[in-house]
């Protein structure tokens, strides 16, 4: 285990050269149009948040939960197998999954991930745009149950990072579809769907290493060779400003909570769908919000 938190340590820095690669092929060789200040953007989001940010915040709000959790577990799984490796594993997906699908419902959550799906582009350096304040959502809440069952803390937070390193390469729009592997894996092709501000794609696909979850719990859609994805959120983001694309949405939010006119409107705002707010606190037109939220209601 110790030998794999090594590893994972070089991670940011693999990943960051092999999407300044990929920048370069595509630019360069392929001739492709590339947004250099995005690419810039999610640079400067990826270094501030893991040598600043994290360096100087290293707690989340989770963590009472967490370690109340361990002491108080029901049992305690060794992980000594196989079959315990694989539990875990697909435990920790499943975890992930309620966690991304409620990173899109609930607003508080959303907040932090927006900034993932601010990009316009879709390509490797987009995959390491998370934002800053994911540790002050408290967002480990949904690893909690796994701990109280008896996974160390350390596994399941070494495995939710392998899961993150394993949806880095999804984040290619040049990865044509892999046949049976549709079925059962997250891959590129349907990770475009989840990035996709269309609102036949909207808010769908939020598995990790696993697509299964998003089928057995109706929220999967497959990518349509007649319907192209518009990447980025429904109301684009235009800046590449970091600190613009850290807190638009912290701020959109704010609006909206001095606007609430009770404190039941405000607890609405903080959990409810980012569908529901005020179309001027966002800027987005209503027919845009409209069809947003029609598909947010049907992926419920």
């Amino acid at each position: 285990m110790s030998q794999l938190i090594q590893i994972l340590k070089f991670a940011l820095p693999a990943v960051i050269a092999i999407a300044t690669m990929e920048a370069i092929v595509l630019a360069g060789v392929m001739r492709r149009s590339y947004n250099w200040r995005a690419y810039l953007a999610s640079l400067a989001d990826a270094l501030g948040r893991e040598y600043l940010v994290y360096a100087f915040v290293p707690l989340s709000l989770a963590t009472p939960a967490i370690g109340f959790a361990w002491r108080h577990r029901l049992f305690t799984v060794p992980l000594d197998s196989v079959s315990a490796v694989v539990l875990l594993v697909i435990l920790q997906d499943f975890s992930y999954y309620w966690f991304h699908r409620c990173s899109h419902r609930v607003r508080w959550f959303w907040a932090t991930h927006a900034i993932h799906h601010s990009s316009n582009e879709f390509n490797l350096a987009a995959a390491y745009r998370f934002g800053w304040t994911g540790r002050l959502t408290g967002a480990a809440i949904f690893y909690v149950p796994m701990i109280w069952l008896g996974f160390a803390p350390g596994p399941v937070f070494v495995a939710a990072a392998i899961n993150l390193l394993y949806q880095f390469w999804l984040h290619a729009e040049w990865i044509p579809k892999l046949g049976w592997l549709e079925s059962v894996l997250n891959t590129p092709s349907h990770h475009r769907v989840h990035h996709a501000a269309n609102a036949e794609y909207l808010d769908r696909n939020y598995g990790g290493i696993f697509i299964v979850f998003d089928r057995l719990f109706g929220t999967f859609v497959a990518e349509r060779d007649d319907l192209p994805c518009r990447y980025g959120l429904v109301t684009p983001l235009r800046s590449n400003n970091p600190l613009v694309i850290a807190v638009h949405e912290w701020r959109a939010l704010g609006r909206d909570l001095w606007r609430a006119r009770s404190w039941r409107e405000r607890f609405a705002c903080l959990v409810g769908p980012p569908g529901d707010h005020p179309a001027e606190a966002t800027g987005a037109t209503p027919p845009a919000q409209e069809a947003a939220q029609q598909v947010r209601t049907a992926a419920a």
